[in-house]
């Protein structure tokens, strides 16, 4: 296959669930692309309804194997452990390597865990998703063993901490016992002021008490938090921020400071234009957003159309757009959905983000 390029999609993201879909596009441009990621990916925007047991988990989950194989996409039930830009060849988790003329990057986030809490056997991390998803089956064995409900700290003011807390909420409920949830955080930054406020109250009269400072330590079955003071905790939910994931430091190119690949908006590192990356894990220098589902969807089309066009040029630039729509699951059958400073709270919010998130999945799931 003369002249045929390698293409190395690492990781099974937003981005990358599309670029397989158009396999015909790929080869007619004399790419041929393999898939390199874990045999299930979770989708985020379905999570939380997950954790909060409204939904089942096979719900959030999409079978990548079996996709990559109905669409006859190339593709290799691993992750890369390294990565050798010089000799373009990926170092695999179960040893082999696998070179590529071209690499494009989707492996998303982590949660930052400064502190190293991650470790103890009772903490649970908002990131990768399956660790936070395999908390919903141990606070029902807590539940099964115990008859009360597990006193769960989620560590982080931000909106994955406050809607963590919230899906904890509702499985709680959903077991007909009194939740015992405390998040820990400065609510600041995020959202107005008015929304924040509402959604305190409406979670403090379900139980979830929401208490300034940061989580130090957990020792035995309490947190210790800033200035000393201690709270209950049989588990600790990690919603400290997000930052890439490890491997994007093996590339050795430049990243900004939560780990990101620093991308021109055509999605190629500004060091080498043969490295694309697309959602959390890589930003564009000049229009930097947040961590957020929405930009790898929709930076999907342009990852595609580029990967297609490297061989005559013609790359089209990604502009992210600078206000979006979010909406958080409230697990009780509502959610707050914010856009800019525009916001609502209650059960048609939460409607809508079930039809564009199924919807996605569908989508996704769908071959043909």
């Amino acid at each position: 296959m003369t002249g045929v390029r390698r293409l190395a999609l690492v990781g099974a993201g937003h981005a990358h669930l599309h670029v397989i879909h158009h396999l015909d596009r790929l080869r007619a441009a004399a790419v041929e692309p393999t898939l390199i990621a874990p045999r299930q990916f979770h989708y985020s925007g379905l999570a939380t309804g997950v954790l909060s047991g409204a939904l089942e988990v096979a719900a959030a989950r999409v079978d990548v194997g079996a996709l990559a194989a109905r669409l006859g996409v190339a593709y290799l039930a691993c992750e890369a452990s390294d990565i050798d830009l010089a000799r373009r060849r990926l170092i695999l988790d179960d040893g082999t390597e696998h070179e590529f003329d071209r690499l494009s990057l989707n492996v998303g986030s982590v949660t930052r865990d400064r502190r190293g809490l991650a470790a103890d056997p009772g903490v649970w991390t908002a990131k990768p998703l399956d660790r936070l998803l395999d908390l919903r089956s141990a606070i029902e064995r807590f539940l099964r063993a115990r008859g009360r409900s597990p006193s769960v700290v989620v560590a982080g003011g931000g909106p994955s901490g406050f809607e963590i807390a919230a899906a904890l909420a509702g499985l709680l409920e959903r077991h007909r016992v009194v939740p015992d949830v405390s998040l820990v955080g400065a609510a600041s930054g995020w959202a107005p002021a008015a929304p924040i406020t509402r959604l305190t109250r409406s979670l403090a009269r379900r139980g979830v008490v929401v208490l300034p400072g940061e989580v130090l330590a957990r020792a035995g079955d309490h947190c210790v938090l800033s200035e000393g003071a201690q709270r209950p905790c049989d588990m600790l939910v990690l919603a400290t921020g997000l930052e890439a994931a490890p491997i994007i430091a093996a590339l050795g190119l430049p990243v900004d400071g939560r780990g990101r690949l620093r991308v021109t908006p055509e999605l190629r590192s500004i060091n080498d234009e043969g490295v694309f990356a697309a959602g959390d894990c890589g930003v564009i220098d000049l229009e930097p957003r947040p961590m957020a589902g929405v930009f790898g969807v929709r930076a999907a089309p342009t990852l595609l159309c580029n990967l297609t066009a490297t061989a005559a040029g013609g790359l089209e630039p990604y502009l992210p757009q600078r206000r979006w729509l979010s909406i958080m699951d409230l697990g009780d059958g509502s959610g707050l959905a914010l856009r800019g400073r525009f916001w609502w709270q209650g059960r048609s919010a939460l409607w809508l983000k079930r039809r564009l998130d199924v919807g996605f999945v569908a989508r996704v799931r769908r071959t043909a």
